[in-house]
């Protein structure tokens, strides 16, 4: 848990009980590991990345076994799997910020994020749209106590959603400055240091403020920022003091924003002939995708990022039919077919403590 002052969960509200349509449990049976997850899409889920890929030294989970439910828990249609995962496909229909996020300095928590397409469109109607408050809006609403986290906690109730506001969001902390905390994390500018209280199953919940048509997604929370300090002789580390709680860190909405349009819209490759071809292409214009053997995996998704990079596009790691299209574009080009052209440009866009998957003795509700 990651309490600050006096616990300030509660039951969610009557008010606010349209969200129990939005907000879920995302677990992985094998593992007993508990997320929250929420509803971004009618068939797209978001969380924190280290949910389902754990942090950089420690092995990632089965994206087989990975299943989101809502609430009733115990209605027909209320649960689904990841696109894919009847075929051992479910990779290709996850986006993430980072699939090795490392938890000490430099911290890449801003990367601490996925998207998920789901089997069904689980979501239908329900989905929290993004805010586009810029993230140096959110200290003035959280001010004005307009932030609040909606979650599912193990200590709190039986898997019932908590409710915590107002959530204070600000850029300095218990004698830490800004400057100093800025210099921990790779992307501070996508970093948000809030005070909602967390218990365990929290990781990939929403912060939320109220828009003119209902509650926005404004970040993910992931983790807990910790304050570590250490004892030095000549330069060796002689004692280690207990790390104290700075805050706990969420993902700001812009960071994910680019690739959720993006995955809603995309034509993900199914067939493995296919992503041979997007290997092929890859590999030729100088991007390693691996083995080319229509399975994708850590180096596809690296080599498609690097070539989104070189095109000057957002980032997705997405096997999409437009994005092989446009390598075959450029393999006619080079073989002197004459000029053929490109797709529209607008086809696709695109240490932390405590990041800690709720897991062990664990068990959901039936």
């Amino acid at each position: 848990m990651a309490v600050f002052g006096t616990d300030d969960r509660v039951a969610l509200p009557a008010a606010r009980s349209g969200l129990r349509s939005s907000i879920g449990l995302l677990y992985e049976s094998r593992s007993h590991s508990v997320c929250t997850a929420f509803c971004v899409g009618e068939d797209v889920v978001a969380t924190a990345g280290h949910c389902l890929f754990r942090t950089a030294d420690e092995r990632p989970l089965r994206l087989q076994g990975f299943e989101f439910r809502l609430q009733p828990l115990n209605s027909p249609g209320a649960s689904s799997r990841i696109a894919g995962s009847e075929r051992g496909a479910e990779a290709q229909h996850v986006a993430a910020g980072s699939l090795k996020l490392r938890v000490n300095p430099p911290i890449d928590a801003a990367s601490d994020w996925a998207l998920l397409r789901m089997r069904e469109p689980i979501c239908k109607g329900h989905a929290l749209p993004i805010s586009r408050q810029p993230e140096s809006e959110l200290v003035k609403l959280s001010a004005a106590q307009r932030v609040y986290q909606v979650s599912y906690h193990r200590d709190f109730g039986n898997w019932e959603l908590a409710y915590g506001a107002p959530c204070a969001i600000r850029r300095s902390f218990n004698g830490a400055d800004w400057t100093a905390i800025s210099k921990d994390f790779v992307d501070a500018g996508h970093v948000i240091l809030h005070t909602c209280d967390t218990g365990g199953a929290s990781s990939g919940s929403p912060l939320l403020i109220d828009g003119p048509a209902g509650p926005e997604v404004v970040g993910i929370n992931v983790g807990t920022y910790l304050q570590a300090k250490v004892l030095t002789q000549r330069g060796e580390v002689v004692h280690r003091y207990k790390s104290e709680m700075v805050a706990n860190t969420a993902v700001a909405a812009s960071a994910f924003r680019g690739t959720l349009e993006a995955l809603v819209r995309a034509e993900i490759l199914a067939e493995k002939r296919d992503l041979k071809e997007l290997q092929r292409l890859l590999a030729q214009e100088g991007y390693d995708s691996g083995t080319r053997d229509g399975v994708y995996g850590g180096k596809l998704n690296a080599a498609i990022r690097a070539f989104e990079r070189a095109e000057g596009r957002g980032e997705t790691g997405l096997a999409t039919a437009a994005l092989l299209k446009r390598l075959a574009a450029l393999d006619a080009q080079r073989r002197g077919r004459g000029p053929v052209g490109l797709p529209p440009s607008d086809v696709e866009t695109g240490s932390v403590g405590s990041h800690n998957v709720t897991g062990g003795t664990a068990r959901l509700p039936r």
